[in-house]
């Protein structure tokens, strides 16, 4: 008897539904069933309620005592959602977000994770973890059609920023990914954060930023087209995507995401972590008016941050992290550096910071006023 799940997996999925179920091949599909299960009945067990990003699920900066498995469970919901006033993208989500949410654990805590392809879904999905080792980062082994759900168990072994996204084989996997499906795990180490001399750092905010590159076609009258399933947009999109240039560069997504009403807000003095993750594209984080006091810039905290950089670099399919104290009131602009994606394309997202003006770090010595041009001003070049 051919199930649906081997129609969806085999070459008979793959004739019926030729764009829509092109599963991986036959060498990325892993059979770990004859290894002897890992013995982890000793370990505590806890649970965390994943959040919707910039926000992070309540966790501890420093491990309070041995390892534990670390439970999330998590929705795979396929639903079009409004980039930007009037352009709309039929998009692929973990938990409904874009991007994902950002998980955090310790280093040396298990990751268990139940992922679930709701049954309304059209497409396969799975996903694939940076943080962890072996089979594809468990995309071998969380491939799951719509209606089923796995749960996948592995172990945080290296401390740092990790992007997690979908990969469910082929040319599925930049649509998929491009579509929204990437987000980010953190594994702090077991004893936090260090500074570049090993001393013990602690933030009071921590902020989760995803960049996402869209590729949202037109019609031939430069209209932004709107489909009525992901299934139909993807022969337009994909002809977008194979000429390599956005339509939208955006922060968790969509344009404004996280300005005007939806800014973030700090306090002066508070020191915030800003993990910023790109699945897909290189990306150049800055914060107008302020710096990156520790930059872990390829987000592995086993290496010293680098400190004071004004802008710094994420490499496209990865994860970093920056921690600045805020110095100063008024409202700041997180963006990516390449204005052209900041202005244009949506790449920003605004902090503000309420508190009281230091005039020592900046003064406006005279507002600004008409001159005699006749006398005044004339050192410039000609």
């Amino acid at each position: 008897m051919l199930t649906r799940r081997a129609a969806l997996l085999g070459a008979a999925g793959i004739t019926s539904l030729p764009f829509l179920a092109k599963a991986a091949s036959a060498e990325e599909i892993m059979d770990t069933s004859m290894a002897p299960p890992a013995d982890v009945s000793n370990l505590q067990r806890i649970k965390h309620k994943l959040v919707r990003p910039p926000m992070v699920h309540a966790h501890d900066e420093v491990a309070p005592g041995e390892p534990r498995i670390v439970e999330f469970e998590m929705q795979i919901v396929e639903k079009e959602i409004e980039v930007d006033d009037g352009v709309y993208l039929q998009a692929m989500t973990f938990h409904g977000s874009i991007p994902g949410p950002l998980m955090v654990v310790h280093e040396g805590d298990y990751v268990e994770l139940t992922l679930y392809n709701s049954p309304e879904n059209m497409l396969q999905h799975n996903i694939d973890f940076h943080a962890a080792t072996g089979a594809l980062g468990g995309g071998s082994l969380t491939l799951v059609n719509p209606g089923e759900k796995t749960v996948l168990r592995f172990k945080a072994t290296r401390p740092g920023t990790f992007v997690y996204h979908c990969a469910p084989g082929g040319p599925m996997i930049p649509w998929h990914v491009v579509s929204g499906m990437s987000g980010a795990i953190m594994v702090l180490p077991r004893d936090g954060l260090k500074d570049h001399e090993g001393n013990s750092v602690r933030y009071d905010r921590v902020f989760y930023i995803g960049e996402n590159d869209f590729y949202i076609p037109k019609d031939e009258n430069g209209d932004y087209k709107r489909f009525e399933d992901v299934g139909e947009s993807y022969p337009d999109t994909l002809e977008v995507m194979n000429g390599l240039i956005p339509s939208h560069v955006v922060f968790n997504g969509k344009v404004g995401s996280l300005t005007g009403d939806n800014a973030l807000h700090a306090s002066q003095g508070e020191k915030v972590l800003f993990v910023h993750s790109q699945a897909n594209r290189d990306t150049r984080p800055h914060l107008i008016g302020g710096h990156g006091d520790l930059v872990w810039e390829r987000g592995k905290f086993n290496n010293p941050p680098q400190r004071d950089l004004e802008t710094w670099f994420i490499a496209g399919g990865s994860a970093g992290a920056a921690l600045y104290e805020f110095l100063q009131p008024g409202v700041y602009a997180y963006v990516n550096h390449n204005l052209i994606e900041a202005v244009n394309l949506g790449a920003t997202a605004h902090v503000v910071v309420d508190g009281d003006w230091n005039n020592d770090l900046m003064e406006q010595v005279q507002a600004p006023a008409e001159y005699n041009a006749n006398y005044e001003g004339k050192t410039a070049l000609p």
